[in-house]
């Protein structure tokens, strides 16, 4: 599990390649992530937006960017968490995401981005 602080908020990710939605023959490789959210700071946030980086051992690149995370933008008070569940396909049988989310403390309207930490995509086949 990777996990990065930038501002207070603990951003947790883990990762899990999917066999049985992936096709090799085809180069179809799918993995899920669980990313865990949690609000060390002293202030009330919530995240806005999400962007991500998705990079295939074969060269292609791809960005993602969107309101909220999987239709939702929480709002999270000091010790409050957050976990959603989400996935990816890949070109290839390794790769790496890593990106931003914008948060805004409630309090004063401040918006900042927070590091999701790089992580890993690795097919099973690989490890061997």
């Amino acid at each position: 599990m990777e996990t990065l602080t930038t501002h207070g908020i603990t951003i947790s990710v883990d990762k899990t390649y999917q066999e049985t939605y992936s096709n090799p023959l085809k180069n179809q490789f799918v993995f899920t992530y669980n990313i865990h959210i949690e609000n060390n700071s002293d202030h009330t946030v919530q995240l806005l937006r999400r962007h991500w980086y998705i990079h295939d051992s074969n060269g292609i690149k791809r960005e993602v960017e969107g309101e909220g995370v999987i239709g939702e933008q929480p709002i999270l008070h000091p010790g409050d968490s957050h976990q959603y569940s989400s996935w990816s396909p890949l070109l290839s049988e390794i790769g790496k995401m890593f990106g931003t989310f914008l948060m805004e403390r409630k309090k004063d309207k401040r918006r900042f981005k927070v590091n999701i930490p790089e992580f890993q995509l690795v097919a099973t086949s690989k490890l061997n």
